[in-house]
């Protein structure tokens, strides 16, 4: 591969070598010159003298606590137009909560601790970022795609769909195809793990007594109590859960820190205690804050077991419970 390309950094470009003239050529591919997308940067760190990975560490200890301090001020604000968006109203976070302001942040602290030592453990420095380690990337994904479309479109079409597409497809699954699909797969092993994990420990009386019930104590949730856990759920249901997700999906330093951030503030706006329909974390799927707040509840404890992201799991086994559905049965008890 090395003789048709010579490399230059000038502006995250390549130089093809202008013996180059198809896309298929003696056993290998030929791209043009890289063209680097708006959201990727070619600095080995993103911020100088911070290795990325110590970023993904501190993406979310930072995003759950600004978040936090963001629902902290709607909350006392004194808006009365936040009155009708308010899940339950103030004076219920008071009353009915069994653990006390301190308490929730010295167990979140905790975590936040716990699940940054197990990050520096896990996380592995990133390779070499470099114009050169992008093309050969793409060379060997481009050898891919040309085996595929032989197979699947025969020699002679699979070649002139090549020669008329393959740049530009291989362009696109390496820059956004394939790490939109790790970033979903990713997600999914999140849900899946918690939602089996929380579940069995809603089923298993001994977790449920010994462990979950800790998070219960917030009968009302509020943002900064989203990660109130027991120890030990902290680190099993959390912090290992988003440890797996970033190993299985083969996830880059960077893309781990867009999970560790998002996921953390996804869980956060669960717990807000607000109903809001121009929140963005809200509107991505049915699982926000009215859905998860319902499983707070005495009526919905054994259901809407699935978090952070999707409901798939809850509506696929009938676990799921709604609004509606907590109505329907009050008016049965009526009727009865």
């Amino acid at each position: 591969m090395g003789e048709l390309f010579s490399y230059g950094f000038f502006e995250g470009s390549s130089t093809l070598n202008s013996t180059c003239s198809s896309f298929v050529t003696e056993g290998t591919v030929c791209l043009p010159p890289v063209k680097i997308p708006f959201y990727f940067s070619l600095r080995q760190n993103l911020f100088d003298g911070i290795p990325d990975t110590h970023i993904a560490l501190a993406a979310p200890v930072l995003a759950y606590w600004l978040l936090s301090f963001v629902f902290y001020c709607l909350d006392i604000s004194g808006w009365r137009w936040l009155d009708k968006y308010r899940i339950h109203d103030s004076e219920e976070v008071k009353s009915r909560n069994l653990a006390t302001p301190w308490e929730v942040a010295r167990a979140v602290l905790l975590q936040h601790a716990t699940q940054t030592v197990l990050g520096l453990a896990w996380l592995a420095e990133s390779p070499e970022i470099s114009v050169a380690r992008c093309q050969s990337e793409m060379e060997a994904l481009g050898r891919t795609l040309v085996w595929v479309a032989r197979r699947l479109l025969g020699e002679e079409t699979g070649m002139i769909f090549l020669e008329l597409r393959g740049p530009g497809i291989t362009h696109w699954l390496y820059w956004w195809g394939i790490p939109a699909v790790q970033i979903l797969f990713a997600l999914f092993i999140v849900d899946t793990w918690q939602y089996f994990l929380h579940r069995l420990m809603h089923t298993n009386r001994y977790l449920y007594k010994k462990i979950h019930s800790v998070h219960h104590r917030l009968y009302v949730p509020y943002a900064f109590g989203a990660l109130y856990n027991h120890p030990f759920e902290g680190f099993l249901l959390d912090s290992a859960g988003a440890a797996f997700a970033e190993s299985l999906s083969r996830l880059s330093v960077r893309q781990t820190i867009f999970l560790f951030a998002f996921s953390t503030c996804k869980t956060v706006d669960d717990h807000c205690g607000y109903s809001l329909p121009f929140d963005p974390f809200q509107m991505m799927s049915g699982n926000n804050a009215d859905y998860h707040d319902i499983h707070h509840q005495a009526v919905g404890i054994k259901s809407n077991f699935s978090q952070p992201f999707f409901v798939h799991w809850d509506v696929l086994l009938g676990t799921r419970m709604t609004r509606k559905d907590i109505q329907d049965r009050r008016n049965k008890v009526k009727k009865s």
